[in-house]
């Protein structure tokens, strides 16, 4: 069965620099399910893999428009120290901070002193071409629900 439309399709897969260092990726775990064609994983990645079916191993470059875009140096801020009371701060850690309209965005603390904190809003892959490498694991069809829902249940 071919991944297409309201398939159901597991992968492993490598993002790999171009040092063929291995940044992120699913091997020594379980294959990561997706459903195809509802904007659950990258796009470009998503359009590779169409037409692939369980066995087929392949390695592609994802350009930033096609991945998690282009950096947007408005999304890096200064924000008071005293919002991250309590917390012992690191240079690249993951936190959560309050925007204007009260919503909980995930940022990285990129530098900080005593009375100040820079965070880059921006996702950490944002602006960098990613190359995975991806063996297809499985392809079924959706459950009625998983269509309804959009994505795979992963309980």
């Amino acid at each position: 069965m071919k991944i297409t439309q309201d398939k159901v399709a597991s992968f492993h897969y490598a993002l790999i620099d171009r040092k063929k260092k291995v940044l992120d990726g699913s091997r020594g775990g379980d294959p990561l399910p997706y459903l195809h064609g509802h904007q659950n994983i990258v796009p470009g990645l998503e359009k590779a893999l169409e037409g692939h079916e369980a066995g087929d191993k392949f390695t592609v470059t994802v350009m930033p428009s096609e991945g998690y875009g282009e950096r947007d140096e408005e999304l890096v801020s200064i924000v008071d120290r005293s919002a991250f009371q309590g917390m012992e701060l690191k240079v690249g850690m993951h936190c959560q901070v309050e925007d204007e309209d009260g919503e909980l965005q995930l940022v990285t603390v990129v530098e900080f002193n005593d009375e100040d904190v820079a965070v880059d809003g921006n996702h950490p892959y944002a602006g960098k071409a990613l190359t995975f490498d991806v063996e297809v694991i499985d392809v079924r069809d959706a459950t009625e629900e998983e269509l309804s829902a959009g994505r795979v249940n992963l309980d």
